[in-house]
């Protein structure tokens, strides 16, 4: 935490060349985002859904947003659900460039996949592009974190972890690939009694710097993405304490965050948007493309591999849903902040 006002230093001056480097990268966000809707137009093409259709991840190749949308996109072409359709990446800003691409579009064939962690950028970074920018389309499935320490971690279960912490809540640092893992060791922190502002957290370029860090010991625990997270528990890397979801996972013989008596639940879901000129009967025919990819082979087997869970839900309950989450996950970086 930085002093109080009045004995802080006066900042120091910027050179030129960081100056300019300041300057170069405010005029890099308005300028990514003309490119990103210029190829969202470009790849879109014609208004007929079925005809011509663009999944935009808004993020680089390899998340876990672009891995759903070519899931998607492979759904729908085995099965001839749409005559063309295209992953466009589109990253920055923590996914909010995508939105702001996607908000500018004048055809309804595009629909962008987003969720928490669209709005957890939002708040963090008080973007100008917003989730509610873009029309809700339907929720899909959701994503849930697993706390995780290394396999020769002194804490055999989540008691003794929370233990530790309690005693001395800097002295055990947390990591995470992202915001959604902050945002889920803070739920757990507030649940304990712990000030998240007093915890140490290390922030990872995504889930395998995270796991790299449980392993060469600059961290003690995570609340990383189950996906990423579950197959080193199985290659006996790491061990598990418990899933963050509201239920257990099929065939995974580990508790629920609940059932060991914390009330943590927060999910990382995922939910599909199209531009915002799109008409009630527009929206009813995304709504009925989506609900028949998910109900594809190809779908069924994509959600047994990323051990996602199917959470349908359609466009006027995404609504108020997506109000929902906004208000409860600015809370919690309220507490974040301090």
């Amino acid at each position: 935490m930085a002093p109080p006002e009045e004995t802080a230093p006066p900042p120091a001056q910027p050179t030129r060349r960081r100056a300019l480097s300041i300057g170069f990268g405010v005029l890099a966000v308005p300028v990514i985002g003309a490119a990103a809707y210029q190829s969202i137009r470009t790849a879109a093409g014609g208004s007929n859904v079925r005809a011509n259709l663009t999944l935009v991840a808004p993020a680089a190749a390899g998340g876990g947003w672009d891995a759903f949308q070519r899931e998607m996109q492979q759904a729908m072409r085995t099965n001839g659900l749409v005559g063309n359709v295209q992953v466009l990446n589109v990253p920055g800003a923590g996914g909010t460039i995508a939105i702001g691409s996607v908000s500018q579009q004048n055809q309804p064939n595009t629909l962008m996949v987003g969720g928490t962690g669209q709005i957890a950028a939002q708040i963090q970074f008080d973007t100008a592009s917003v989730i509610t920018d873009v029309t809700p389309i339907a929720r899909v499935v959701e994503e849930y974190a697993l706390v995780t320490v290394p396999v020769d971690s002194p804490h055999q279960d989540l008691d003794s972890l929370v233990t530790a912490w309690q005693e001395d809540p800097a002295a055990l640092a947390w990591t995470g690939g992202g915001s959604f893992d902050q945002l889920v060791m803070t739920d757990l922190a507030l649940n304990v009694g712990i000030s998240p502002s007093e915890t140490t957290y290390i922030p990872s370029d995504g889930g395998g710097e995270a796991i790299q860090a449980l392993l060469n010991g600059t961290a003690q625990a995570t609340a990383g993405g189950f996906a990423d997270m579950y197959p080193q528990i199985e290659a006996g890397r790491l061990r598990g304490l418990g899933i963050v979801a509201p239920d257990r996972l099929e065939g995974i013989d580990m508790p629920t965050l609940t059932e060991l008596g914390y009330d943590v639940t927060l999910t990382n879901w995922r939910a599909l948007f199209a531009p915002p000129v799109v008409t009630d009967e527009e929206v009813a025919e995304l709504e009925q493309l989506i609900a028949e990819a998910i109900e594809t082979p190809e779908w069924k087997d994509a959600v047994k591999r990323y051990y996602w869970k199917e959470v349908p839900l359609g466009s006027d309950e995404l609504i108020r849903y997506v109000a929902d989450e906004t208000e409860r996950i600015g809370a919690l970086f309220e507490e974040i902040r301090g």
